[in-house]
């Protein structure tokens, strides 16, 4: 799939991948869909082609990869370029996958999983506190609530509607759809709409509290205005790059896989469509038509 130069993608012959040194070349069975993508997808760079979480089977192996073997199922997150049959990996960013483990569900793992994984490492310790999720019904806020539930943290999750609340209710989080029912004084605030979210979720955070940004999904810049005394008045203010990480992305991975295949994580997979239909699940998505996951199968 290439960009087709209107925000969506058309299929396209382009060049067999061959794995260069420390690289290893994937059958994609299944790949997963984010926001972000389409959001590059509108003014796509030189050179690029969508796919940054993808399932499948090595396919071959590049000069200076250990450990993996051709027909090795595994789950992987390439810089670009994964809708497609094939896809040349850094061997850092992918890890074998359990036999038993559906690729669909694999690939729903990569971004999102990573993303949430990380956002809970970076706010610590999380058993008692209070925490105000935003935009909480796609796939990181799927992971992020039942991460931080499992570990002890009391969920508010902001979503749009009822209906694509259900899930996080289920995982143990308080479902609003509205933000004036807030109760206030949150621990930590996890704020990733923007635009006017942005200033009146700060008001909500406890004075001394943690204030993490992570995006604006809303596509307007959000305001902070130092001299409004409500809220978080002493608060520490984080920008979050899930990229930025001490861990590797191969070894969070692992973890992730650990955690789905022991039945601890469960990944919310809102559409499963064969990759024919990649233009229709794109629209779905920036429309909001899809509560966690979206994920394309790829067939001959």
């Amino acid at each position: 799939m290439i960009p087709d130069g209107t925000g969506s993608v058309v299929e396209a012959d382009v060049a067999e991948p061959a794995p260069a040194a420390g690289e290893v070349v994937v059958t994609v069975e299944a790949y997963s869909v984010n926001r972000g993508e389409t959001f590059l997808l509108e003014a796509p760079p030189r050179g690029w082609r969508p796919g940054k979480d993808v399932a499948g089977v090595v396919a071959s192996v590049g000069p200076g990869v250990h450990g993996l073997e051709v027909g090795q199922p595994v789950v992987a997150h390439p810089e670009h370029s994964g809708w497609a049959e094939r896809v040349a990996v850094a061997a850092d960013r992918l890890a074998p996958r359990p036999a038993d483990m559906p690729a669909t569900v694999a690939a729903a793992l990569p971004l999102a999983g990573l993303t949430a994984l990380r956002l809970v490492r970076l706010i610590g310790a999380l058993p008692g506190r209070s925490i105000l999720l935003t935009g909480a019904s796609g796939g990181v806020g799927h992971y992020f609530v039942e991460l931080a539930t499992g570990l002890g943290a009391r969920i508010t999750a902001l979503t749009a509607s009822r209906p694509r609340g259900r899930r996080l209710a289920e995982l143990g989080a308080e479902v609003l759809t509205d933000l004036t029912a807030a109760r206030g004084g949150y621990d930590v605030v996890v704020e990733s709409v923007g635009g006017a979210y942005f200033m009146a979720t700060w008001r909500l955070l406890d004075p001394h509290g943690l204030f993490v940004w992570m995006g604006q999904a809303s596509r307007e810049r959000p305001l902070l205005d130092f001299f409004d005394w409500t809220g978080g008045t002493s608060a520490t203010l984080r920008r979050f790059d899930y990229t930025a990480s001490p861990v590797s992305v191969a070894d969070d991975l692992v973890t992730l896989l650990r955690l789905v295949h022991t039945g601890r994580l469960h990944p919310e997979l809102g559409l499963v469509a064969e990759w024919e239909n990649t233009p229709e699940v794109l629209a779905d998505l920036i429309r909001r038509r899809v509560r966690g996951n979206a994920v394309l199968e790829v067939t001959s």
